[in-house]
């Protein structure tokens, strides 16, 4: 055979050099999310350390009392200058009427958010769907003081009489036991007010989780034959368990953390008010608003101390609710 006759084979290619180093575009996302991130734990670190700078000296005088008693006393001699060692402060009446505004609130809120969503995702036309999916977003961002302001001359008749209805049919539960007929401005109507604040957000989180439900697994729950209302119980609500826990626990924070909603349609009262029906209450925001106008400069710094004592039950409350969510994640997915 000639030299001419042989097929000359096709030169290999030359080898590529893998790499991960990211593009440019890469590198500028990467910071700009880094860089937000960082910056909320720096902020929130700045207010940690700011109210720990003004409160340290009321929690170091006052101690534990400061959470376990009720009383607000801030004693100034005559020429108006505040004597420490006679003041008293005390937020337990606050903390308690916190976590009882803010359970009443969730307690209403998610079962409504819940059930929404899962009209909005899976039962409701797509021409209604878009109109309520758009009132939801829109009152999300309503100010607080509109709530306030509509929960004070237009929710509290109808809650003082929902009021009534439960102590006259619940009244041998301790906490719709009446003390005295005082229905107005009381923790139950705070907590339907708050409750009606977060269902906008408790229904957006539980609508986008629902939203992401696998459609293979949908389908395959129709395969087997399956009813609507049995695929949801099936399929969906396993895999959103998660997602409405987190998002009950964000409308909780948010409920907790409510300042003028709160101090528009409850009395704020220096003691500690387990019926829920009766017009006296308060929490750790709506006290610190009331008191802050007149506060003498050892009475800001009590202030102070109750604004860190709520950043922690809200960061306990939020600690817990990872802690949840993920559990719930895991069994649920």
């Amino acid at each position: 055979m000639s030299s001419s006759q042989v097929t000359e084979r096709p030169a290999l290619p030359a080898k590529r050099q893998l790499t991960t180093k990211p593009r440019f575009s890469d590198k500028v996302f990467r910071t700009v999310v880094t860089s937000g991130g960082l910056s909320s734990l720096i902020i929130l670190g700045m207010i940690f350390i700011f109210l720990l700078y003004q409160g340290f000296s009321i929690l170091q005088s006052q101690g534990f009392h400061f959470i376990s008693t009720s009383d607000w006393n801030a004693v100034v001699d005559d020429n108006n200058v505040p004597v420490p060692s006679q003041s008293h402060f005390g937020i337990a009446a606050m903390l308690i009427g916190t976590l009882v505004c803010s359970t009443i609130a969730v307690s209403i809120a998610v079962p409504i958010s819940v059930f929404t969503a899962l009209f909005l995702t899976f039962y409701a036309p797509s021409s209604i769907k878009k109109i309520m999916v758009t009132l939801v977003d829109l009152m999300a961002a309503f100010p607080s003081i509109l709530y306030g302001l509509w929960g004070f001359f237009v929710l509290m008749p109808s809650a003082v009489y929902w009021a009534k209805l439960l102590h006259k049919f619940f009244g041998w539960i301790p906490f719709f036991n009446m003390q005295a007929p005082v229905f107005d401005r009381s923790p139950f109507v705070a907590g339907v007010v708050l409750s009606i604040m977060i269902i906008p957000i408790v229904t957006s989180i539980s609508r986008e989780i629902f939203g992401q439900t696998p459609l293979d697994r949908i389908q395959a729950a129709y395969a087997l034959g399956s009813t609507r209302w049995g695929m949801i119980r099936a399929v969906a609500f396993p895999y959103a368990r998660s997602g409405i826990v987190g998002g009950a626990m964000l409308g909780l924070g948010r409920a907790m953390g409510e300042t003028v909603a709160v101090y528009t349609v409850l009395n704020i009262v220096y003691q500690i008010n387990w019926h829920v029906l009766l017009g006296a209450g308060g929490n750790v925001a709506s006290m610190i608003l009331m008191k802050f106008g007149e506060a003498t400069p050892l009475e800001i710094k009590a202030l102070m101390a109750a604004g860190l004592i709520l950043f922690l039950v809200t960061l306990i409350v939020n600690s817990i609710a990872d802690v949840i969510v993920a559990k719930s994640g895991k069994s649920g997915r």
